[in-house]
């Protein structure tokens, strides 16, 4: 399991980092800017997860790997003959950001929960839903502010909803399948939801202003 949570934790972090750095690029930001937030989405979720659950230095210092992979992935996509393909179609661009920011989200949340249980004995439902949301969510919330945007979360489609439907479909799977293959199941869970809430706009109620329009 050390293995596969290794690798998916990986995967999460190329995701993330490529999402921060799409929205970087998007925003027109140097070099500089892009790297940080490619790196802050890509661990910025976990650190804030470990100083939850008394993880101190955070994995992210522990093991300098992930940032080195989120700072390499940033700095590749800076450059245009890169990330030329997507330059082509605003919809491919959007298209290659959701399936990346969606890839992360499911695969932080369920990665937050397993670190919580193995690393910081965490034993209580309710915190276990909090670590794996906050782990999925916190890093893109640090991108959205860093870019000068309302975070993702509170304005955009159901999000923050996908990452606490695939923690609960993780634990529960995992009381009766290996864990590997319950995570698989929460992360898919995850894609799943975000993908068809993008697709069929699906939103949570939103608050209406209490002015009047004259």
């Amino acid at each position: 399991m050390d293995t596969f949570l290794f690798i998916i934790e990986l995967l999460g972090t190329v995701a993330f980092a490529a999402s921060g750095a799409l929205t970087g690029i998007e925003k027109r930001m140097d070099i500089f800017g892009v790297a940080i937030l490619g790196v802050v989405t890509a661990v910025g979720g976990g650190i804030i997860r470990d100083l939850v659950i008394g993880i101190t230095p955070p994995k992210a210092f522990q093991d300098p790997v992930y940032l080195i992979v989120a700072l390499v992935v940033s700095v590749v996509l800076f450059f245009p003959a890169v990330r030329r393909p997507l330059a082509r179609s605003q919809k491919l661009f959007d298209t290659t950001r959701l399936l990346m920011d969606a890839a992360g989200l499911g695969i932080f949340t369920v990665t937050g929960i397993t670190t919580a249980i193995g690393q910081a004995n965490c034993r209580s439902v309710l915190l276990l839903f909090f670590v794996g949301m906050l782990t999925g969510t916190g890093g893109g919330v640090l991108r959205d502010i860093l870019a000068g945007d309302m975070p993702y979360i509170f304005r955009k489609h159901i999000y923050a909803s996908a990452s606490l439907a695939g923690a609960g479909v993780f634990l529960l799977c995992r009381l009766i399948l290996p864990q590997s293959v319950a995570a698989l199941i929460g992360i898919a869970v995850v894609m799943i939801i975000r993908f068809a809430a993008a697709h069929f706009e699906w939103n949570l109620p939103r608050a209406q202003s209490v002015w009047k329009s004259e």
